[in-house]
């Protein structure tokens, strides 16, 4: 089986298991979403992709957030940003421009991820929490806003 199928097979799972059907709208976001190759947000998706009609693709990426299947990233510019769920494509993280908001994922080196797993479990276990993943996003300036 082809990873681009494996994907649409785990996205199918996934949907099914909230009682939700993997629709031809939301096979048509999904493979947005995997031509975009980095976050997107709803705007520039349905630039990108002229078969997608507004309020089903609002409704569809609703859908599709709610599974797990994309994630919802809220913290840059006028529009939230969405990609995949990394449980669907791989972890890394994020440079994020404050100047333009453009977002670039980083995957990091597997020996920094682990003394990072690391850190984060101690420290959230002495704080007597219970942790399910991490996050690291990194604020700068692009160099395109530098120029």
């Amino acid at each position: 089986m082809s990873e681009l199928a494996e994907l649409h097979r785990a996205v199918a799972s996934r949907l099914a298991d909230h009682d939700q059907q993997y629709t031809s709208n939301r096979r048509a976001v999904v493979d947005a979403l995997i031509s975009a190759g980095s976050p997107i947000s709803l705007p520039d998706l349905l630039a990108a992709d002229d078969s997608l009609a507004q309020s089903s693709a609002y409704r569809s990426v609703a859908t599709l957030v709610d599974a797990g299947v994309v994630r919802r990233l809220v913290h840059v510019g006028d529009h939230a940003l969405f990609e995949l769920d990394e449980h669907l494509t791989e972890h890394h993280h994020h440079l994020i421009c404050d100047g333009c908001g453009t977002v670039v994922d980083v995957t990091l080196p597997d020996p920094l991820e682990a003394a990072m797993d690391k850190a984060f479990d101690a420290a959230a276990t002495a704080a007597g929490f219970a942790p399910t993943h991490h996050a690291v996003d990194i604020y700068g300036t692009c160099a395109d806003c530098r120029a």
